[in-house]
């Protein structure tokens, strides 16, 4: 694994985008046939949120595996620390190669590729109630990840909202940091539950951590309602409220971590020319080639959430298909369709109820980044009316988190960037100008 630089332009065979568990099964699948191949991911350190680094994280050995075997190949070169700013201007581009602007922290420059394979992964779906903004409120994910990079949670009182699996390991790994799960409270009612964990048999080793991360407070067909507390700088969660039946209960905590499942992250596949498929996710054939863009392919939780199993394959299927080893990729197609078929259920069985809709009252907010309430959005006939009237997803986040949640409040349909993906600092667009044209491209 070769040690990265920070050139004005640079080119390789294959970029790979998304050092998570698709991303590492692609890199690992292309890189014995000795083609240049750049993996990037905008955490420290590869792995996703699945096997995310950091002073509280402990790897487990498969994870540890993948780092040592993606080390001893040279011509993979790792950029940890670095994002996809968007995509370079025309006046970058090579034809042939695809271009994207990059930025880590000493500056930007454009990467060309002529492959590229998105592992862009997916984030939570946050969905607004009352009391969602408090100090003390994150997603699930997100508690996840606090903890794991060193966030001390040891005596709090933690509750557990949303939707799916993610909430037993949020639990798990807050346990495990010594902090007390006062309850894990999801969505999804029994009769849904009870089948699912029954198809399991299919999937033994899906069975058996279930049953290892299921603690004594799982209480199924119940949602948060809203969160109180006291707001500002120094504000903090004081309890929850959650409902049942009908009920309203409430719980003392220090923590509210609240996630509804995962939404794909799509924007980059979209400003290349991607579509949509019925889940959300990048629309992909059976070869994971992004539909009607040549050159460009996508793996895991991008093309919907699935797991980390389905991710592997997907990501080795389309890192061996890259590089032209099509015998290889085809003999991971039944394990590919073994675990979609768990994605299948997932989906299927943690299906969201229609009353979480109706969580946001008039004045809460739906665009944090913005201060938008609810009430601001009533009238506003789509994503773009609302950005115009409201400034609705104009701020930092893009609309990362209220438009996803709008999606399935008001049905609305976010429509992507088309150039940059987020803010970017005007040093590495003034260093792209500067820089003047790239170099031809290397056969």
């Amino acid at each position: 694994m070769s040690t990265p630089s920070t050139p004005s332009t640079a080119a390789c065979d294959l970029l790979i985008v998304g050092a998570g568990p698709a991303g590492l099964a692609a890199a690992l699948a292309a890189a014995p046939s000795g083609a240049r191949i750049v993996l990037l991911d905008d955490n420290p350190a590869p792995g996703g949120q699945i096997w995310r680094d950091g002073p509280g994280a402990t790897l487990p050995q498969a994870a540890l595996r993948q780092r040592e075997a993606l080390a001893r190949h040279a011509n993979v070169e790792l950029r940890c620390g670095t994002r996809v700013a968007g995509l370079a201007h025309r006046t970058e581009r090579v034809p042939g190669l695809h271009a994207l602007l990059l930025e880590d922290a000493a500056g930007g420059w454009v990467q060309q590729a002529r492959q590229v394979i998105l592992c862009t992964g997916a984030r939570e779906l946050l969905l607004p109630f009352p009391g969602w903004t408090l100090p003390g409120v994150t997603g699930a994910g997100g508690l996840q990840a606090l903890i794991k990079g060193g966030l001390p949670v040891a005596g709090q009182r933690i509750v557990v909202a949303g939707s799916g699996p993610l909430l037993l390991a949020a639990a798990r790994t807050a346990r495990d940091a010594g902090a007390q799960v006062v309850a894990v409270a999801e969505q999804a009612p029994w009769r849904a539950l009870v089948p699912f964990g029954a198809s399991l048999v299919r999937w033994p080793a899906k069975a058996v951590q279930a049953m290892a991360l299921l603690p004594a407070t799982y209480r199924a067909d119940t949602h948060v309602a809203r969160a109180h507390g006291t707001d500002g700088a120094r504000g903090q969660l004081q309890s929850v409220t959650l409902r049942a039946h009908g009920r309203e209960r409430d719980i003392a905590c220090d923590r509210l971590a609240c996630g509804f499942g995962l939404v794909p992250n799509t924007e980059l596949g979209q400003m290349l020319g991607g579509s949509l498929n019925a889940r959300h996710g990048l629309r992909v054939d059976a070869q994971q080639c992004l539909h009607g863009v040549p050159g460009v392919m996508a793996a895991g939780e991008c093309t919907g959430f699935g797991g980390s199993e389905r991710s592997r394959a997907e990501g080795a299927m389309a890192g061996f298909l890259a590089v032209g080893d099509t015998a290889a990729a085809r003999a991971l197609e039944p394990e590919r369709a073994r675990w979609q078929a768990f994605a299948d259920a997932l989906h299927q069985h943690f299906a969201l109820q229609p009353a979480l809709a109706h969580l946001a009252e008039p004045d809460t907010l739906v665009c944090r980044c913005e201060d938008v309430p609810r009430a601001a959005l009533v009238g506003r006939t789509g994503w773009i009316d609302a950005k115009l009237h409201t400034r609705c997803g104009m701020g930092p986040c893009q609309g990362r988190i209220c438009g996803a949640a709008t999606r399935h409040l008001l049905g609305w349909t976010p429509a992507p960037s088309h150039h940059l993906l987020a803010p970017t600092r005007i040093g590495t667009l003034a260093g792209l100008a500067d820089a003047g044209p790239p170099p031809p491209a290397q056969g």
